[in-house]
């Protein structure tokens, strides 16, 4: 397995348990999460932490199973199914989806992570 797809899949598993700390450990501290060729939803380490915590206290089922993945040098892809489960403040469920994540590599840490949807 390679570095990035290793720490990828810790980065999941991370996120499927609802570490923060750990998710965010992975990444460079001006690392951000982003719609893919658009506009950045949560900016560096701590934009992120704060955002996953939220979506997490949202939605406490929260979960991304991945289905496929694939290495291109420091790119790592992955095809997610995301489950939310039923939110906290009553909003409608939303239904499962898929999603292509694409996790760009800076070294051992992750620098940004795009979501394809």
């Amino acid at each position: 397995m390679s570095r990035p797809l290793e720490i990828a899949t810790q980065m999941i598993a991370a996120y499927n348990a609802q570490d923060v700390d750990t998710y965010v450990s992975y990444m460079t501290d001006d690392a951000c999460e982003a719609n893919y060729r658009g506009d950045v939803v949560r900016e560096g380490k701590e934009g992120t932490r704060s955002g996953l915590a939220a979506a997490f206290a949202r939605w406490p089922q929260n979960r991304a199973e991945i289905k496929d993945s694939q290495v291109i040098g420091n790119y790592v892809l992955f095809r997610e199914h995301v489950t939310r489960g039923p939110a906290t403040d009553g909003s409608p469920l939303v239904e499962p989806f898929e999603v292509i994540a694409i996790y760009s590599f800076e070294g051992d840490k992750c620098s940004r992570v795009e979501f394809v949807r």
